[in-house]
């Protein structure tokens, strides 16, 4: 199953780095960005996350929450909460069954070496739970930017 623009985006359940269990599905009635990057502490990882840290205000006033879900575990999140001051949501799909149903757990090819790892991705969900916008492999410059124009030029 993969996900399809104009559709409702598939509800999931994952561990967040607050302590709770947290579902897509809680957040109707609120734009919602959902990204998944490779994994914490990374350059582009660090680089994707802080961008939208700072731009957490402008995200709020177009009513829309940020959910960055990685395979690694709750205490690797939440050390990179501490460490960058994230003021957002990290869900941790440690089985990768939501990055596989958003289908960007994808075979990924690094000096030489093959392995399976998430391809930096980004989904706009709007307040009624309809996917509405998605880039894939993702480009972290300027890409958060990109996000909060979208959301404020088609979501009212």
């Amino acid at each position: 199953m993969t996900v399809e623009l104009g559709v409702t985006a598939p509800d999931f359940e994952l561990e967040a780095s607050n302590g709770e269990k947290v579902k897509l599905s809680d957040f109707r009635g609120t734009n919602v960005v959902v990204y998944f990057y490779p994994k914490d502490m990374t350059p582009g990882c660090t680089t994707e996350a802080c961008d939208f840290r700072d731009r957490i205000q402008d995200f709020t006033d177009v009513d829309a929450v940020i959910l960055g879900i990685s395979p690694d575990p709750i205490d690797k999140h939440q050390k990179f909460i501490e460490k960058y001051g994230l003021p957002f949501l990290l869900l941790a799909d440690t089985e990768h069954a939501v990055a596989e149903s958003f289908d960007v757990w994808k075979l990924k090819k690094n000096f030489g070496k093959e392995y399976m790892g998430i391809e930096r991705s980004t989904f706009i969900i709007d307040k009624q739970g309809k996917l509405v916008k998605e880039w894939r492999k993702v480009q972290v410059k300027g890409h958060v930017d990109a996000a909060l124009s979208y959301i404020r030029e088609n979501l009212k």
